[in-house]
């Protein structure tokens, strides 16, 4: 009996797919990646392990195995990992969704810091004597030094008396 097993799946290998099974062959082994290689697909890799895999996607699909049965069969024997491109749901969600949240949290931090420094950098309201004249910060703190040091020579009393 295994015998016969053993020869009927062999025999079902060894049969010629179809051009339209071929093309589907070729798109699911283009989504799988080698396991030995860096994210190289089955299709472009030429170690054993690979044309082990592309021969069991051809079996698969000779089967009438869809695609998503043939990446759950593969998932369920490497893991996620061997999908070059994972399926977007459960915690895979939060990997395609993490760069999207971390440019939105950027793109609030930087609107958030132009905000506070255009309001601290908005020049204070000009008094009629001011708004005849350019700004010039240096006059401005000469200005204020100047309003300072008469304040302190009209108190005598602050400085011990002394002039």
């Amino acid at each position: 009996m295994a015998l016969a097993f053993a020869l009927g799946a062999s025999a079902l290998a060894a049969a010629p797919l179809t051009p339209q099974q071929e093309a589907q062959v070729r798109q699911i082994a283009v989504n799988i990646r080698c396991p030995i290689c860096t994210g190289v697909p089955i299709t472009e890799s030429t170690n054993d392990i690979s044309r082990e895999m592309l021969r069991d996607v051809r079996e698969q699909v000779a089967a009438g195995r869809s695609a998503r049965d043939v990446y759950a069969y593969f998932s369920a024997r490497y893991g996620n990992f061997v999908l070059l491109d994972p399926p977007k749901e459960g915690s895979n969600l939060l990997l395609w969704g993490a760069p999207l949240a971390a440019l939105g949290g950027g793109g609030a931090v930087l609107w958030l810091f132009l905000r506070r420094r255009q309001n601290a950098a908005a020049p204070a309201p000009l008094t009629e004597a001011a708004a005849d004249e350019p700004f010039d910060p240096f006059l401005a703190q000469v200005r204020r030094d100047l309003g300072q040091s008469s304040t302190d020579r009209s108190n005598p009393g602050r400085n011990g008396g002394n002039p």
